[in-house]
């Protein structure tokens, strides 16, 4: 009986290994979405619900977690050797840190969400641009300013220029979503013609 379990516990993972694993190119959003189809319609369903474009969702999870769903921040290390304690509790495609995520599902009503589950990390995505176009008032469109919100917080959004490191980075997703933008614009009729195909 132990010895089923076991091997039911491994072919889970398996399954959800294979389901899960990076796309082969994550610089090309048409590349992705022809491996990950249903991760476009997961993309598309959050840009009706909340209104952020699917360049600029793809965008965040690409200097996130470069669409690794097990990614974590690396470590601190004591004496510079010793492995120490992670620098805030960012998990998943969104790095989203627990406390976020914990009332994300509250307002959302969506307590079974998981940081692990694409579906779930571009809704959190949504559902977060859609808090900042409401407390900021910058646009869903604005990928540089929204990103910059997504990393340092709501409160800490006003001393973003003291900060060149989130700056650089900011204009690294801006320029990630244009091309985004750019490269979806060439596939999206047909991804749109695939609607009916069951994965």
């Amino acid at each position: 009986m132990i010895q089923f379990h076991k091997l039911l516990l491994l072919i889970i993972f398996f399954l959800l290994s294979s389901c899960s694993s990076i796309p082969k190119n994550t610089a090309d959003g048409c590349s992705i979405f022809s491996e990950r189809y249903l991760w476009y319609k997961h993309a598309k369903k959050t840009e009706q619900k909340w209104g952020t474009p699917i360049y600029i969702q793809l965008a965040i999870i690409k200097m996130e977690s470069d669409f690794d769903w097990l990614a974590k921040p690396a470590r601190k290390k004591m004496f510079k050797v010793l492995p120490y304690k992670r620098p805030s509790s960012s998990f998943g495609y969104s790095q989203a840190v627990k406390g976020t995520w914990r009332q994300y599902k509250e307002e959302t009503k969506n307590p079974l969400a998981t940081r692990i589950r694409f579906k779930d990390s571009v809704d959190f995505i949504g559902w977060y641009t859609n808090k900042t176009e409401k407390i900021l008032k910058i646009s869903k469109k604005d990928a540089f300013r929204q990103y910059i919100a997504y990393h340092e917080g709501w409160g800490n959004y006003k001393n973003y220029k003291k900060n060149q490191k989130v700056i650089l980075l900011a204009k690294k997703v801006e320029k990630q979503s244009k091309k985004y933008r750019a490269q979806l614009v060439n596939c999206k009729k047909s991804l749109n013609r695939r609607k009916y195909i069951i994965y």
